[in-house]
């Protein structure tokens, strides 16, 4: 398939939001399989191009802003009627026949704000005129802004702004705008459709996490543990592993949990590790819920930067630890917006926990003078699904954490290229 982009921008700068918007939509052309065309201004400048605009894949198309020798000059033609200026129709003819030629081995051209904007109607009327020669050609339009009311009267060209456009698709970045949409271009609902505009938290992120979502999804499961810690017995990581297999056991949300481990001299790495695989499978979790940082490059420590972006996805913090003095893993987890669930048997955490408004649940303790050993009845399997069905429970009930789950799955650029704009560029 070859995907052409139609934006005629004049300048990259990122302060522009569609700017953004395009480079999320190349990005994930690019990450489909895609290489796009990207059909900007001739007077755009080469040296803005960074990030994604950098990508050898992307086939830079310049179209005329000239004609006769002179610039062109946009004008933001937004009223329903009125004069053009004198040489717009020669502009027309000079751009649509650039049109035609970039766009003959295109499949699809994606136009963003081409027939909703004023200041674009010459290139509105220029690709309808093109389109006469590219009958092959599907088109989706993208509108950025709300729909404008439909004029009682209108005349030409000024009429394009509200006019359908065959083999095309109207699209808009929120359900709530299809109606008016579909009235400003006197077109049927269903020839509308929705694309999300993207959040890229994972693209914003330090290479250290991006590495990270290489060897484990970071944003579709429904549940991310994060547990940063000495790989002591004492941190009890197997807990964790059991508490997640359980929970994704007991109520079928997929999880996963990434441990951003450093070594400790009175175990085994090697052996414990594999001891806590074990654990986590024989409570529930499957093979690749489970991910060590030092796995993956990072064998003496996970970045500390690197920990707080985690903690930023995730969304469940569980720390069944032995002993601690303070716990301020579990400042750095709550600090993120995440759903805390602490030993109770340990002082400093009961305290913490208390103040923070925590889920309790009992493990192994050391308290000041002394240890405790819990026992569970009738099981610890049990045990665990029992306050894991109440952990989701009380997160579902969370709407700040509700939220946060939402924006990680459904607005990152895999989610919306999957179920929004790929449909649309295959059909």
């Amino acid at each position: 398939m070859k995907v052409a982009i139609l934006t005629m921008f004049n300048g990259l700068s990122s302060t522009y939001s569609l700017v953004n918007v395009v480079a999320d939509q190349i990005a994930m052309l690019l990450q489909a399989g895609i290489s796009p065309k990207l059909l900007v201004s001739e007077s755009c400048p080469d040296e803005e191009r960074k990030g994604i605009f950098c990508d050898a894949r992307i086939e830079w198309i310049k179209i005329t802003n000239t004609c006769h020798g002179n610039p062109i000059i946009w004008h933001d033609y937004a009223q329903p009627t009125g004069q053009v200026h004198d040489s717009f129709y020669a502009e027309v003819e000079v751009i649509a026949k650039d049109f035609v030629k970039h766009l003959q081995d295109v499949d699809v051209c994606i136009m963003h704000d081409i027939l909703y904007q004023g200041w674009h109607l010459v290139h509105n009327i220029a690709i309808r005129e093109a389109q006469k020669e590219l009958p092959h050609v599907r088109f989706l339009e993208f509108t950025h802004s709300l729909p404008v009311n439909r004029p009682q009267y209108m005349e030409f060209p000024f009429s394009a702004r509200y006019t359908d456009m065959p083999k095309t698709k109207f699209v808009y970045p929120t359900y709530s705008g299809i109606s008016a949409l579909a009235k400003q271009y006197d077109i049927p609902e269903g020839k509308c459709a929705v694309v999300y505009n993207s959040l890229p938290l994972l693209e914003s992120m330090s290479p250290a996490v991006q590495q990270v979502a290489k060897h484990i999804d970071l944003l579709q499961a429904q549940i991310v543990m994060v547990y940063p810690a000495r790989l002591t017995t004492g941190k009890k990581f197997e807990k964790v592993a059991a508490l997640a297999g359980a929970i994704q056991k007991k109520t079928e949300q997929s999880t996963k949990v990434i441990f951003c481990d450093f070594p400790s001299a009175d175990i085994s790495s090697k052996a414990y590790k594999e001891m806590i695989r074990i654990e986590g499978e024989k409570f529930g979790l499957r093979n690749g819920d489970l991910l060590f940082t030092s796995d993956i490059g990072y064998p003496d420590g996970f970045p500390r930067q690197g920990v707080l972006e985690l903690f930023t996805l995730s969304n469940l913090f569980v720390c069944p630890s032995f002993s601690e003095s303070f716990g301020l893993t579990v400042l750095e987890a709550a600090s993120r917006g995440n759903f805390i669930v602490l030993n109770e048997a340990v002082p400093a955490l009961k305290e913490l926990g208390g103040i923070l408004g925590a889920y309790f649940m009992r493990w192994d303790a050391k308290n000041f003078g002394y240890d405790t050993q819990e026992t569970y009845h009738p099981s610890e399997a049990q045990y665990y699904e029992e306050h894991g069905q109440n952990i989701v429970n009380a997160m579902r009930e969370d709407q700040c954490l509700h939220a946060k789950t939402i924006v990680r799955k459904q607005y990152h650029i895999a989610w919306i290229c999957k179920n929004q704009l790929m449909p649309l560029l295959e059909h």
